[in-house]
């Protein structure tokens, strides 16, 4: 239960920032194409595939060091994003460059959002 939670409060930090990134026009400035609405509907989804990916945190290596386990964890959901899901989504393509060169860097970052603070709650929950 921990394990879910904190990974639903990654995912909604996560979510924050990149919603803030498109309301401070820093996506645009990278011509990154992802200017999300802040909405139930859009958060919902990821909250939930926050708390799935947040189930990682169960695999027994680096428990002493939270945070490179939050670091590497995230590399998961990354791979997923870029390899999987935008490749599904025709005008995307593989890496989601069709939203712009950037966008691996960007989804990068932004799951290491996640994965940081679903350590740093893992860690708050001991």
């Amino acid at each position: 239960m921990v394990f879910f939670t904190a990974g639903c409060i990654g995912a909604l930090a996560n979510s924050l920032v990149i919603w803030q990134f498109s309301q401070l026009g820093i996506m645009q400035a990278f011509h990154v194409a992802i200017s999300p609405h802040l909405s139930a509907a859009w958060l919902y989804p990821r909250i939930v595939w926050g708390g799935l990916w947040g189930l990682l945190f169960l695999l027994p290596m680096m428990n002493a060091k939270l945070f490179a386990k939050g670091t590497l964890l995230s590399l998961f959901p990354t791979a997923v994003q870029l390899f999987v899901v935008f490749p599904m989504q025709t005008p995307y393509g593989t890496a989601g460059l069709g939203l712009g060169l950037l966008t691996p860097i960007m989804v990068l970052f932004f799951n290491f959002i996640w994965g940081v603070s679903a350590a740093f709650a893992i860690k708050l929950s001991r």
